[in-house]
């Protein structure tokens, strides 16, 4: 079912845990999915699909247990953000899945520094009480990545809890799913192929901003947003869906066209999402906005006078109701 206005069906919230000592009795026992499903793509999906039927099947709670902040922010920091998924978003997405509970453990140096063993005794055993794992063919966890999916299936063996291991999804031939390329085709301006990985589009999440208020004057109100902590696409115009958001659920849906860049006619310094919603007369102030980017229509330019810019961006929102109309 597409919603193109109005209010999406309700999704169940999922309960998030920032640590792994004192989980209620009612979340252990869970079959647990680990990674970092950073995107929550096709290929997680599918890997959490496997724990959700192994839930189901012993009555058990389903959890996914990922790592905050990403454990390449904390070994290798950059400005430049390269999530695609911040927590909150990621939670949402988990939450249509059917997850129950989002361990979501913070990963510091004491994380880092614990070895396989240490991992699956305390965290797994002692905390969560874990009865199985799925987790990808290629699973590596501990200091130094130093065990497995052998030592986790040996001491799962011993311990009593079961290991499955789950093969790479693959897009069409050979195409592995995996948030590396996602990400590298968002950079490349090609949000329906990166749609296409994910199985969903992928979208900019913030608070919407008090602006400068020229769209408004241009007959185009803009909702204005910084980018937070997630991955920069391209710069240019997209044509969009938007979500408005309301805690944790989306009450009203709407197409819009948004460019996304630092505006060349007036130098902004800082990135800027500044999003024009159709048919939409209301106050966004304040409000959280989700913009899915469906298709890109063309990069930022500078143009002549404000005549021009007017005209062009009726001719983008043109475009975009034209784009939005066809796809699904």
């Amino acid at each position: 079912m597409c919603w193109r206005r109005g209010a999406p069906p309700q999704k169940t919230k999922v309960r998030i845990f920032r640590h792994f000592q004192d989980v209620p009795a009612a979340f252990k026992g869970a079959v647990v999915a680990i990674g970092n499903f950073d995107g929550v793509h096709r290929g997680h999906r599918a890997l959490i699909a496997e724990a959700k039927m192994q839930a189901e099947a012993r009555k058990s709670p389903l959890a996914v247990l990922t790592f905050e902040p990403h454990p390449q922010e904390y070994f290798r920091p950059s400005p430049e953000c390269f999530r695609l998924t911040p927590l909150r978003t990621k939670a949402r997405l988990l939450a249509d899945l059917g997850v129950d509970v989002l361990f979501a453990l913070t990963f510091d140096s004491e994380m880092a520094h614990r070895s396989p063993q240490d991992f699956v005794f305390n965290v797994l055993i002692g905390g969560l009480g874990i009865s199985g794992v799925v987790v990808g063919h290629d699973f590596e966890f501990g200091q130094k990545r130093a065990g497995n999916l052998a030592t986790l299936s040996y001491m799962g063996e011993m311990e009593g809890f079961s290991v499955t291991a789950f093969n790479t999804v693959t897009a069409s031939g050979d195409e592995k799913i995996s948030s590396t390329l996602i990400r590298q085709l968002l950079k490349q301006a090609k949000p329906e192929e990166a749609a296409r990985l994910l199985g969903h589009p992928w979208a900019i999440e913030a608070r919407v901003e008090h602006g400068d208020a020229r769209g408004r004057t241009m007959g185009f109100p803009t909702a204005n947003m910084h980018l937070g902590h997630c991955l920069a696409p391209a710069y240019g115009v997209y044509a969009v869906r938007v979500n408005i958001l309301e805690g944790d659920r989306a009450v009203a849906r709407h197409d819009g066209v948004a460019n996304f860049g630092i505006r060349p006619m007036y130098q902004v310094n800082v990135p800027l999402m500044e999003t024009h919603l159709f048919d939409f007369d209301g106050d966004l102030y304040g409000k959280y906005l989700s913009v899915e980017l469906i298709r890109y229509i063309r990069p930022e330019a500078k143009f002549a006078s404000l005549e021009a810019l007017i005209a062009q961006i009726a001719a983008d929102a043109a475009k975009a109701r034209e784009i939005l109309a066809k796809t699904a």
